[in-house]
């Protein structure tokens, strides 16, 4: 039995699809995947790319953390923020990045580097899907051998 991914941030439904094959997200300690008949779970996310498979066919989102849970071969996303490839602002995620990078280099106190951090995050993770939207040509089209 195929999966039913739901994407929700708390402004809208950013993506609903029945059928999927595999999820790849990632989580808190590292990525992983979920194939149908997963077991039940809940987790956290981390700033990344969340991967959707279905039919040999990859789409993929930056999310900017949030909550995952697997229930009955449905999935929901609770992210914080997420965007689809073709919605990046490069330019804008990339002089992000950029900003990021420079405040580290400055002195702050451990709060400050926090957020500073979780910016840098959030921007490679975006550059990171836009980039692979590039290599591909178009989001969602096949996978290679696929």
């Amino acid at each position: 039995m195929p999966l039913t991914v739901e994407i929700v941030t708390a402004e809208q439904l950013v993506y609903s699809q029945e059928g999927v094959d595999e999820v790849v997200a990632p989580g808190a300690d590292g990525e992983f995947a979920i194939l149908p008949q997963h077991a039940a779970f809940i987790t956290t996310l981390a700033p990344g790319e969340v991967r959707i498979i279905k039919g040999g066919a990859e789409e993929v989102m930056a999310i900017t953390g949030g909550f995952f849970e697997v229930r009955n071969d449905r999935i929901v996303v609770l992210a914080d923020a997420a965007e689809r490839a073709d919605e990046i602002d490069i330019e804008r995620a990339e002089a992000a990045r950029r900003q990021a990078e420079e405040e580290l280099g400055e002195r702050h106190d451990l709060a400050d580097l926090v957020k500073i951090e979780a910016s840098l995050r959030r921007a490679q993770a975006r550059l990171k899907v836009a980039e692979r939207r590039g290599r591909r040509g178009r989001a969602g089209s096949p996978r290679p051998g696929g």
